[in-house]
This record gives structure tokens, C-alpha cells and sequence, in this order.
């Protein structure tokens, strides 16, 4: 038998690497979320658009006491019509601020006539550019700020009840304990 020459190794050892970090992934916390860039960071400013005669706000809302959740939505989304149960539910114990993509007043009242409205206030996103300060990927996604005003929970997509009661509710305890 001969020597195994160095370079014949190379290649079962970068295999086994990347096979390793694929496996690691697949055992996260939860592996479908994708990492959040505002986490663990100031919440950005808000632009006060309104959205026809809703009400509207802007970012000194976050300074007052007790945490909040921002929610960005619009009637087009499906998967907001899906959540939207459980913002209701939130609003019943926490201030929900929406942020909507429609394209017009009327569809975002038209929608929330519909189904009911959570919001505390809502403000208008027709360029995106808040959604590209607060790093949002695709509709819906939803926000949890404690009272300094400070992202603690960035969650993509639909909220539903493992969502809910894993990560959004223990967050909103941990920031009414503070």
C-alpha cells in the first residue's frame, strides 16, 4: 500500500465541513427564521404618512412606557389576512402600530372594515423606504419594542400561535417585568 497523497484529503474534509454546517442549520431554533438585522437595535424613525382617516403616529410613540409592536401589512397580502386573528389578539393587551403598502387609503380601510382594526394608529409605506429601514424582506412582518424603544423581536412572516406563545408573548413579559 502507498501513501495517501495530501491533496486526495482536501476534498472529504471540505465535504464533511459543509455537510456539517448544513446539519447544524437543520437543528436551530427554528430553522425556517431568517436573522434580523434590528434586533438588539434603536427601532428606526417612522415617517408619518396617513392612511386616509385613520389614525396615524410617529416614532416618539416607542418612547412612552410599556413595550409595543409594529406590524407591516397591506390587503393584497394573504398571509396577513392569516394573521391578522392573532394582531387582534395582541391589541388586546399591547398597543399594535401598523404600517400598511397599500396603494391607496381605501384599500387599507377597506380591509380593516373587514376584518377589524387592531391598529392604535396606522401610517402609510407607499415608497417602501420604511420597510427598507426597518429591513423587512416581504409581508407580513412584525415587530416587538420594548419601552426603550429597542427592537426585541423581529418576526418574519405570518405570526401563528407557536409564534405567538414561543417568542412574541415571553418577549412582551420579559419588557412589562422591566
Amino acid at each position: 500500500m502507498g501513501r495517501i497523497p495530501p491533496l486526495a484529503i482536501f476534498p472529504p474534509v471540505i465535504f464533511a465541513a459543509i455537510a456539517g454546517l448544513f446539519l447544524g442549520g437543520m437543528f436551530r431554533d427554528d430553522p425556517d427564521a431568517l436573522p434580523s438585522s434590528q434586533e438588539g437595535l434603536p427601532a428606526p424613525q417612522i415617517v408619518d404618512l396617513a392612511v386616509g382617516t385613520l389614525p396615524s403616529f410617529d416614532g416618539s410613540v416607542f418612547a412612552g412606557p410599556g413595550p409595543k409592536v409594529v406590524n407591516f401589512w397591506a390587503s393584497w397580502c394573504a398571509p396577513c389576512r392569516v394573521e391578522h386573528p392573532y394582531i387582534m389578539e395582541l391589541a388586546e393587551t399591547v398597543p399594535v402600530y401598523g404600517i400598511n403598502r397599500d396603494r391607496t387609503p381605501d384599500q387599507a380601510e377597506g380591509f380593516l372594515a373587514e376584518l377589524g382594526n387592531p391598529y392604535t394608529a396606522v401610517v402609510a409605506d407607499p415608497g417602501n423606504r420604511q420597510s427598507i429601514e426597518w429591513g423587512v424582506y416581504a409581508l407580513p412582518e412584525t415587530f416587538v419594542i420594548g419601552s426603550d424603544g429597542t427592537v426585541l423581536v423581529h418576526v418574519r412572516g405570518p405570526i401563528n400561535e407557536p409564534l405567538l406563545e414561543n417568542r412574541i408573548k415571553p418577549a412582551l413579559a420579559a419588557a412589562l417585568a422591566e
